[in-house]
């Protein structure tokens, strides 16, 4: 039988961390022989995304500001690092307009390329709309938490999105802690869920040659928004620098909005000891990791952030939050490299208390100040060998035979 998959991502590919798994996971499938189509949603002025090293005749996106779709993209955060809307503020009218034009969308593709299974990425409304569309083919769909705190700020929408995702055939999360969440989201069995890992691109992330640092320099990459802790990080980096003068900060992403431009304001102050590079891709993010000594990443929320073992593969210190992804799966793999941060209390999913920032700040601080007295990083290799991706592919794969032999049941 051929081994076809649709893969299905109802936002840019890319530019998040489900963007760079879909990516992986298309590279690592090219090399195993599988036919390969791609559906992702785009702006009206990004007609043709690229998705590994497909060619374009097997990438089909669906745009957005356009006639039939008047609005911006929706993204999975409130803050995407582009121009998007956020679907707490859709209206009535405007979601139905999201789901009828993307199960058209769907059932065009489908109709065209005939998968024998398809992965879908977020548990959020266009996952669960596959099975009106497709009722027959097997359907895979990973959970990367976005689509849980969705849920929560969406309450309106939550309770079709439980019932039409739980027709799917299995379940993949990235962490461990989430398996439990979906299995209770969703009222289904906890059997049909796996727990994937995550990985990373090995032929870009890397210690080779071995990198040389006259500095040690921070780096921080992810979107520019509250939630990931950039205020704070910049509030703590203006105190490092009256005892480390020599020490500079370098910020890679962007985002789109109020807190974006208010954050950008603030780095422009303070250059030139903090650098803003903007939206780089994977091969730039990994040259700015091996040039800096320490990573860090003092999000509030996050799945299981792979951007750490990145760092890490770049011979880069690690400073992060104490996460439950951070803490469950990387900090033991990680310890010798590894400064732990506690999280303050929450008053949301991703908003922190004020009364317990100053703590924060303090633990944040004392976190990068051990880091920068740790000696570099001589040697990476055997610490991230669990994490590449052509490890995690091979339980990607068997997930999707075992979908295939589910629907042929």
């Amino acid at each position: 039988m051929l081994k076809s998959v649709l893969h299905v991502l109802s936002q840019r590919p890319g530019r998040t961390g489900s963007g760079v798994m879909l990516d992986s996971i298309v590279r690592c499938a090219q090399e195993r022989g599988w036919e390969q189509h791609v559906i992702v949603g785009t702006p009206a002025d990004d007609p043709s995304p690229q998705v590994g090293d497909l060619p374009e005749k097997q990438i089909h996106p669906l745009a957005f500001s356009t006639d039939e779709l008047p609005f911006a993209l929706p993204g999975m955060s409130d803050v995407m690092p582009y121009v998007s809307s956020r679907f707490s503020a859709l209206s009535g009218e405007q979601i139905a307009i999201y789901q009828t034009r993307w199960k058209k969308h769907i059932a065009e593709v489908v109709d065209a390329v005939r998968p024998t299974v398809i992965h879908s990425h977020h548990i959020w409304i266009v996952s669960s709309l596959l099975k009106d569309v497709v009722p027959d083919i097997p359907v895979v769909t990973t959970c990367h938490a976005t689509g849980l705190r969705q849920m929560e700020l969406c309450p309106h929408l939550a309770e079709q999105v439980r019932l039409g995702c739980s027709r799917n055939e299995r379940f993949v999360v990235v962490q461990h802690g989430h398996a439990e969440s979906l299995a209770q989201q969703l009222a289904i069995s906890p059997r049909r869920i796996d727990v994937l890992g995550g990985g990373f691109r090995e032929e870009l992330f890397h210690m080779n040659p071995s990198p040389i640092r006259s500095r040690k320099d921070l780096l921080f990459a992810g979107k520019l928004s509250f939630s990931k802790g950039l205020p704070q990080l910049l509030d703590v980096f203006e105190q490092l620098v009256k005892a480390h003068p020599e020490v500079q900060l370098h910020v890679a992403g962007s985002g789109s909005g109020q807190e974006t431009d208010d954050l950008q304001s603030r780095m422009a102050q303070l250059a030139p000891q903090v650098l803003a590079h903007g939206q780089v891709g994977q091969a730039e993010l990994a040259e700015l990791m091996r040039a800096s000594h320490a990573f860090v990443l003092p999000s509030f929320y996050e799945g299981l952030p792979l951007v750490l073992v990145e760092a890490a593969a770049c011979g880069c210190r690690l400073v992060s939050t104490d996460l439950p992804g951070v803490r469950h799966q990387l900090s033991i793999p990680l310890a010798d490299l590894l400064h732990l941060v506690p999280l303050p209390r929450m008053r949301s999913v991703d908003i922190p208390k004020n009364e317990d920032l100053p703590i924060f700040k303090q633990n944040l601080l004392e976190a990068i100040e051990g880091a920068l007295s740790s000696p570099s990083v001589r040697d990476s290799t055997a610490l991230v060998a669990p994490f590449t991706w052509s490890e995690v592919f091979r339980r990607v794969e068997s997930i999707w035979e075992m979908a295939l032999a589910a629907g042929a049941g």
